[in-house]
């Protein structure tokens, strides 16, 4: 895989199941810097509206009021471009989904914050659309840096859920024997579903639905302690 398309990590964890920080912020945008991250905004909701394959740089010079040349300046290609968008994305992901939820005590209470984190974000998406899922049907057959760098995104959250679920094995809220892998992909399809039944077949009620769902499958693999912990509202979705 091309160096430009490697996933940053959500996060490192260590063996405590603690979090490392995000690095500091760097000094204040230089106007070239800001202009940049105007255009990439821009993108973004371009992207989530029209997906990866609606972005051109004439499209995002007519959105911004600037030249292609402008706009090409920044990017050098349509490919940098849509690369850019889904760093961009990614990024934001982490900061609504990934770090509030790690706050939360290890095991259950985490992943249960990561899921609901998740769906929340999903269904304000319901309206525009979630690059993740829809740069997937866009691009599952067509490899390149573009599917790279979109697949590896996707796979850095899967990882991060995985430790999550991990974590709650060790901490004693799963049951050892836990199919770890199994759990992730049924997780991830409720998500997948309340995308579809939500923005495709606007259906209501669909949130609630993947809220049971997950509340359901985690119910059967928990211990004693994990349930105690969910009977008083500590590990499951509100």
């Amino acid at each position: 895989m091309p160096a430009h398309t490697k996933a940053r990590p959500l996060a490192v964890i260590g063996n405590d199941g603690q979090a490392s920080a995000r690095p500091p912020r760097s000094a204040p945008l230089h106007k070239g810097q800001h202009t940049r991250a105007a255009i990439l905004d821009a993108a973004v909701g371009l992207a989530a509206h029209m997906g990866l394959e609606g972005l051109s740089i004439g499209a995002l010079a007519e959105l911004t009021q600037m030249s292609k040349s402008g706009v090409f300046a920044h990017f050098g290609s349509r490919e940098e471009l849509q690369i850019a968008v889904i760093r961009e994305y990614h990024r934001r992901f982490e900061d609504e989904v990934f770090f509030p939820a790690i706050r939360e005590p290890r095991g259950l209470p985490r992943l249960a914050a990561l899921f609901e984190r998740w769906l929340r974000r999903v269904s304000i998406e319901i309206d525009s659309g979630c690059i993740y899922i829809s740069g997937a049907v866009e691009f599952d057959d067509r490899p390149g840096p573009v599917r790279d760098a979109l697949a590896a995104m996707v796979q850095a959250w899967h990882a991060a859920l995985e430790r999550a679920l991990r974590i709650a094995v060790d901490e004693g809220h799963l049951r050892a024997d836990t199919d770890v892998a199994q759990l992730l992909f049924e997780i991830h399809g409720l998500v997948l579903a309340l995308h579809h039944d939500a923005r495709f077949l606007r259906q209501s009620g669909a949130l609630e639905r993947a809220r049971r769902g997950f509340a359901r499958i985690v119910a059967q693999q928990a211990t004693p302690r994990g349930r105690r912990l969910a009977g008083h509202g500590r590990a499951l979705p509100p």
